[in-house]
């Protein structure tokens, strides 16, 4: 009998995590395409400012921002195959990640005013 492939689990940092890098490798000026596959490199993370950052065209609480610099995440996301293994040296997103749902898109996220 055939088993059925395990489903992958986020907590709510890494998911709010991967939906911002998301968010940031569909942004030109903040990444571009790694050549000879679909993963997107990272070229520029945003910083917070105040209690909030911009991320692409949105602005996101600088709470719900934390796992972008949170190491436990990062090994979290590279373990399952989610962003490379070279953070913070290098954010790579794979496709893996790119193409994963987390539920969260758009929940978060507002567009930014300034």
């Amino acid at each position: 009998m055939p088993t059925k492939p395990k489903a992958i689990k986020l907590n709510p940092l890494q998911s709010k995590t991967l939906v911002l890098l998301k968010i940031l490798a569909k942004d030109p000026d903040s990444s571009q395409p790694v050549d000879g596959c679909d993963d997107v490199r990272i070229t520029r993370m945003p910083h917070a400012h105040g209690n909030h950052m911009h991320v692409g065209d949105f602005t996101v609480s600088a709470k719900d921002a934390s796992g972008l610099s949170n190491p436990s995440v990062w090994t979290a996301l590279a373990r399952k195959g989610f962003v490379g293994e070279n953070w913070p040296n290098e954010v790579v997103v794979t496709a893996k990640g790119l193409a994963f749902t987390t539920g969260l898109e758009e929940k978060f996220v507002s567009p930014s005013d300034h």
